[in-house]
């Protein structure tokens, strides 16, 4: 398994030319070129149009060329390009440039403090986590509803391990793949913004030759961040329970991520009150 930090300037490279060649130029209202369109998207002349910045310099950044682009570049390649919020962070990160109200610093682990919130939380479901997915602090109520999860080994208790690899969890999720998406646009977006953290690296290299679901959805590239929801679960003596998510960042350690659930309607509610007190 490999442990490689992030290659910033290849995968800037390859970021751009995926966020360029999925845009419409008829959407946009770009003049009709008089030659057909050979390659999906913009061209890079189009980018470089819109973004106020030479053609050339375009294609020295599509290519890798060790170019570092300011951060005046960077928001009009973001602006040309129609990035969203999470994918214009993404871009910062790849080029280098801290986005206000970032660290930078390594990830802080669980303060005693918010350990307790977690369990304060009771009888709500409520899990904190690092950047990686690592579970650092659970209450009894979100180990009862992860299948299988007391048979955890500590080094594999992570959202997204568990979610790939843990056979009772392979059906916990009704919308799998809709799970996975957006847990794979988040871990792009802490891959980039933490470079040299190779435990993370080790990680994706992981998931990647293991799960082929990963590796396809990996390389979609889609990044950013979602923090309110809802999802359908299967538990295996549960049955079926929807719950509405909410995601919550404590202001002292911005990279740890508080997790809560909630029922969604009256009857998971009952289901979850149920397996929680058994």
């Amino acid at each position: 398994m490999t442990t490689r930090t992030v290659d910033t300037t290849g995968e800037l490279a390859a970021f751009l030319r995926s966020r360029r060649e999925r845009l419409d130029p008829d959407r946009l209202g770009l003049p009709a070129r008089r030659r057909a369109r050979r390659t999906p998207g913009l061209r890079r002349e189009e980018v470089a149009e819109l973004a106020g910045v030479s053609t050339d310099y375009v294609v020295r950044l599509e290519q890798g060329r060790g170019l570092r682009p300011s951060v005046e570049v960077l928001v009009a390649l973001a602006r040309a390009l129609c990035l969203e919020p999470g994918e214009r962070d993404y871009l910062f990160d790849l080029a280098g440039h801290r986005r206000p109200g970032t660290t930078g610093g390594p990830p802080a682990g669980a303060a005693p403090s918010l350990a307790r919130l977690v369990d304060d939380l009771s009888p709500l479901p409520a899990v904190l986590m690092d950047h990686r997915y690592d579970l650092l602090a659970w209450n009894p109520e979100m180990a009862r509803l992860l299948p299988g999860f007391d048979a955890v080994p500590p080094e594999r208790r992570n959202a997204m391990w568990l979610c790939l690899l843990h056979p009772p969890m392979r059906g916990f999720y009704t919308d799998r793949e809709q799970v996975l998406r957006d847990g794979i646009a988040h871990l792009r977006a802490a891959w980039a913004a933490h470079p040299e953290d190779r435990a993370l690296s080790g990680l994706i290299a992981e998931f990647a030759a293991q799960d082929e679901d990963f590796a396809r959805l990996w390389s979609a590239r889609e990044v950013g961040v979602n923090g309110r929801g809802r999802k359908s679960l299967r538990h295996p003596v549960a049955g079926a329970i929807t719950v509405d998510f909410e995601v919550l960042l404590p202001l002292q350690d911005p990279e740890l991520r508080l997790l809560v659930y909630r029922a969604a309607d009256e009857e998971s509610r009952v289901s979850l009150d149920r397996l929680c007190a058994r």
